[in-house]
């Protein structure tokens, strides 16, 4: 067996922590020989003889020595090195010349410096970006709006931001205090921001939250003064009371700062709009086509179109008016919005179709009703029925007003001949009314002249009533979306309101679509008709019976 020399020093121990430095500065590291040192040396000496100064090829001399006596001595030793080095160079600063060594290093140093100060605040603008994202989806959670899309602005916090974030008019804002305005509603905490920001969208709310407002504030903003120009807003309605309505909204928000015009039957035969000045004009599609046809209408220059109450809108019977006026729009840079308290689904895809990159925006649950509305259901067994029932209903307690639907016209005039001997002041609104009779019977309603209005859908699209406490389905609901705008008369902006539906035995296949909206706002139904199957209904127009009490002869 072959012996080394390490049986000599057996039990004795290595005080590594006293002899520390000794031993890092040799642990690991590869002696250079001082022949190769000399010949490394010489090398470079040789090299740089062609330099016209020695002081450089000695100064490269001395950053080779350094360099392997920081090989030698090992990273301990190397900082000391480096700042002899330095020293050092600080004698060569005087000569005449330059470094090449120095100088490389000072860009590397500069370039380092400036790509860590750009990395920096790369990470620090993300930093914020995702934080104002968790701050936005916080407060959209606080009030219930539910937004999809890429991009999307942030929600306003109060009316105040419209200044800072948008350069909004002190005469605005003014307007705003003078109508009451104190907060924004849901809807309009995200869709002026949307509409502000250039972005088209199509909003989903309950009656009542402030839609109107969310699409004639940011128009008007945009607009910023009058032109002559033309029309350069269009806002469309389904019906002829609503445009009226909402030309009364624009008007006093705009106190007489822009020219905001209702499309009449009289305007849209007679009217030259080439003479006539106009900033924003509100209309049905029907008269506006007509007027698009005279060639007394050039909506070339139209910045934004408005479709209130989309869902309508966009229902055959006015599909093809609506789609002749979204054609007639021919700038490029318009923006399109859509507003409604129910959005189907067959409307958003057909939105899809004629909007770019738009904003989804909905309020609270997609096609419910508001959660301050009071909501039964009646049975009433028959058509005869109903009429006792609305007798009783209105000698138990009558809290006018109170707007009673019917399914058409002629059961409108029928209720309506019923009623008009009681002692209730009843009043009637249907289509084969004139305009003026039309105007007169709801402008009564608003001053309270008329406590009961019997009434079609013609007036369940978007009319603000501010005072109606009760409302009456008095014929059954032909769809969801019916019964939602109904309803929706009552327990505007916030305030509290009821709503009674009665049935009858041909209406009860249909009820659980009703349950449905009913037990989504927070109301409560029967367990019965909750276990009922669902239909799928178009348009549940049974033939009733007449509403008379007098007997046959």
């Amino acid at each position: 067996m072959e012996k080394d020399a390490s049986f000599l020093f057996g039990g004795i121990s290595f005080n590594r922590k006293k002899f520390a430095r000794d031993f890092d500065r040799f642990k690991g590291k590869n002696i250079v020989d001082s022949a190769e040192k000399l010949q490394l040396i010489e090398k470079v000496f040789l090299l740089n003889c062609e330099d016209k100064t020695i002081d450089d090829s000695l100064e490269k001399v001395e950053f080779v020595e350094n360099e392997i006596s920081e090989m030698e001595d090992g990273t301990s030793t190397s900082v000391s090195k480096k700042r002899k080095r330095k020293e050092k160079g600080t004698v060569s600063d005087s000569v005449e010349g330059f470094s090449v060594f120095k100088s490389s290093k000072l860009k590397k140093e500069a370039a380092s410096e400036e790509t860590d100060q750009s990395v920096n605040e790369l990470i620090q603008g993300k930093k914020e970006y995702y934080q104002q994202l968790e701050r936005d989806a916080i407060f959209r959670k606080m009030h219930n709006i539910h937004v999809s899309g890429s991009n999307i602005p942030s929600p306003l916090h109060n009316f105040a931001e419209l200044r800072s974030r948008y350069k909004c008019r002190s005469y605005l804002l003014r307007n705003l205090e003078k109508l009451g305005f104190k907060e924004p509603t849901p809807i309009q905490r995200q869709t002026i921001p949307v509409l502000l920001s250039g972005r088209e969208c199509f909003a989903c709310a309950p009656t009542g939250s402030g839609k109107t407002f969310a699409f004639v504030f940011p128009i008007l903003m945009k607009l910023k003064h009058t032109s002559k120009d033309g029309v350069r807003a269009v806002i469309l309605s389904p019906t002829r009371e609503l445009a009226a309505q909402t030309t009364r909204e624009c008007k006093k928000l705009a106190r007489k700062k822009f020219y905001i015009r209702l499309m009449t039957k009289q305007l849209a035969k007679s009217g030259d709009f080439s003479k006539l000045q106009c900033d924003v004009l509100i209309s049905t599609p029907l008269r506006l086509k007509f007027a698009i046809q005279k060639r007394k209408l050039d909506l070339s220059r139209v910045e934004f179109l408005v479709l209130d109450e989309s869902d309508k809108l966009f229902e055959p019977g006015m599909l093809e008016q609506v789609d002749f006026v979204v054609k007639a729009c021919t700038n490029p840079s318009i923006l399109r919005s859509l507003f409604s308290a129910t959005l189907p689904d067959i409307v958003e895809d057909r939105a899809r179709t004629i909007m770019h990159d738009a904003v989804r925006v909905i309020i609270g649950r997609k096609n419910s009703a508001s959660e301050t509305i009071e909501q039964k259901l009646v049975y009433v067994g028959s058509e005869e029925g109903k009429l006792l029932a609305l007798r009783q209903s209105f000698a138990e307690s009558l809290n006018p007003p109170v707007l009673v639907f019917v399914q058409n016209k002629e059961r409108a005039k029928e209720l309506y001949d019923e009623l008009k001997l009681e002692d209730i002041r009843p009043d009637v609104i249907h289509s084969d009314l004139s305009q003026i009779q039309r105007e007169n019977a709801i402008d009564n309603f608003r001053a309270g002249k008329t406590w009961v209005l019997i009434a079609t859908d013609v007036v369940a699209r978007g009319m603000d009533f501010k005072g109606v406490n009760c409302v009456i389905n008095y014929d059954f609901p032909d769809a969801a979306a019916a019964y939602i705008h109904r309803i929706g008369r009552s327990g505007r902006a916030g305030r509290s309101g009821q709503a009674i539906t009665f049935y009858t035995e041909a209406d009860i296949p249909f009820l659980r679509n009703i349950a449905n909206v009913i037990t989504s706002s927070g109301g409560e139904v029967p367990e019965w008709i909750m276990s009922l199957t669902k239909k799928k209904w178009r348009k549940h127009r049974p033939q009733r019976e007449t509403i008379s009490t007098q007997p046959d002869i």
